[in-house]
C-alpha cells in the first residue's frame, strides 16, 4: 500500500511537468540562466586559483652557500630545505650555472663580467613554495640550517622577492573572496527567481490544489507531487546547463592555450574533465534543492487551513 502512494506521488509529479508544459519551460530556462551564471563564476574562480596557485609555485627565493662548501654539505642543505613544511622544489644550481646565468642576464654589456670566474660565485638553491604567506617561516627555518654544527648559509645569502610574493598572496586571497561572495550572492538570487517562477505554476493550480483538500486531502499529500516537480525541474536543468557549460568551456579553452601570452607566461587552465565531478555534485545539489525549496516556499500559503 505505501508502495502505491509513493509510485503515485512520483508519477503524479512527472505528470505534473508534462501538462504544465508552459510553466515547465518557464523554470527549466530561469533555472538554466541562474546556473549557468553560477558555472562561469565558479570555473573563473577554479582557474583564478589554478593560475594564482602556479604562480605561487614559481615564486621564490634564491639560497646561496658559501664559497668553501664542501659536496656533502651541499647535499646535506638540499635534504634540509626539503623537509621544510611550505617548501615545493629546492633546485641545485652549480657556480658554472650561475656564471652562465649572470651571462645571459647582461649578455649585451660584458665588459661587467670581466674577472669574473666560477671561483669567485656561490653555488645555490632555488627553493619555490606551496603557499606564499609561509615565507618568512621558510627563510627563518632555511637560516636555521647547520651541517655539523657549521653555518653553510649566511644570513644576507637568501635572495626573495619578499614585496613580489605579499602582492601576489594579497591578490590571490581577495580574489577569492570575491568570488566566493559572488556565487553566495547568485545561490540566493536563483533561490528567490526561482522560488517565485515556481510560485507562478502553483497559482495557475490553485483550484486543484483547493479541491484536492475539499475531497480531504492531507497537506503532505498534496505537496509530494509538486516536490517531485521540482526535483525533476531541477535535475533537467542541471543536465542541460552542464553539456551547455562543457561545450562552451572546452571551445574557450582551445582557443585560450593558443594565446601566446598564456604561453610565454607557462599559464594554463584547467581541464573540464578536472573540474566535471564536482560540477556535476553542485548542479544537481543546487537544482534539486532550489527545485524542492521553491515548491515548498510556494505552496505555503495554499496548504493552510
Amino acid at each position: 500500500m505505501r508502495y502505491n502512494i509513493i509510485s503515485y506521488l512520483i508519477g503524479e509529479g512527472f505528470r505534473n511537468v508534462l501538462k504544465n508544459k508552459k510553466s515547465t519551460m518557464i523554470s527549466i530556462t530561469t533555472m538554466c540562466l541562474t546556473m549557468l551564471m553560477f558555472g562561469a563564476f565558479f570555473i573563473l574562480g577554479e582557474n583564478i586559483n589554478h593560475i594564482v596557485t602556479n604562480i605561487e609555485k614559481q615564486q621564490g627565493m634564491q639560497v646561496f652557500l658559501i664559497k668553501d662548501a664542501t659536496d656533502e654539505e651541499i647535499q646535506q642543505v638540499g635534504q634540509e630545505i626539503k623537509k621544510i613544511e611550505g617548501v615545493n622544489t629546492a633546485k641545485y644550481v652549480s657556480k658554472e650555472e650561475n656564471l652562465n646565468q649572470m651571462k645571459e642576464n647582461i649578455k649585451n654589456h660584458e665588459q661587467f663580467m670581466e674577472g669574473v670566474t666560477e671561483d669567485r660565485l656561490q653555488a645555490s638553491y632555488t627553493v619555490t613554495l606551496t603557499d606564499l604567506s609561509l615565507n618568512k617561516e621558510v627563510q627563518r627555518q632555511i637560516k636555521e640550517i647547520r651541517i655539523n654544527d657549521r653555518r653553510v648559509i649566511q644570513d644576507e645569502d637568501i635572495v626573495a622577492t619578499d614585496s613580489t610574493i605579499e602582492t601576489l598572496s594579497s591578490i590571490a586571497k581577495g580574489l577569492r573572496i570575491g568570488i566566493l561572495v559572488i556565487l553566495v550572492a547568485l545561490i540566493i538570487i536563483s533561490i528567490f527567481i526561482i522560488s517565485n517562477t515556481i510560485k507562478l505554476s502553483v497559482h495557475a493550480r490553485r483550484k486543484e490544489i483547493s479541491i484536492m483538500k475539499y475531497v480531504g486531502a492531507t497537506n503532505n499529500f498534496i505537496r509530494w507531487p509538486f516536490i517531485v516537480e521540482g526535483m525533476i525541474i531541477g535535475i533537467i536543468a542541471a543536465l542541460i546547463t552542464i553539456i551547455i557549460v562543457g561545450f562552451a568551456y572546452n571551445a574557450i579553452a582551445v582557443q585560450a592555450v593558443q594565446v601566446e601570452t598564456l604561453q610565454k607566461l607557462n599559464i594554463s587552465l584547467v581541464s573540464f574533465a578536472d573540474m566535471i565531478n564536482l560540477i556535476m555534485i553542485m548542479y544537481f545539489a543546487i537544482g534539486i534543492g532550489i527545485g524542492v525549496l521553491g515548491s515548498g516556499m510556494s505552496m505555503r500559503k495554499y496548504l493552510e487551513v
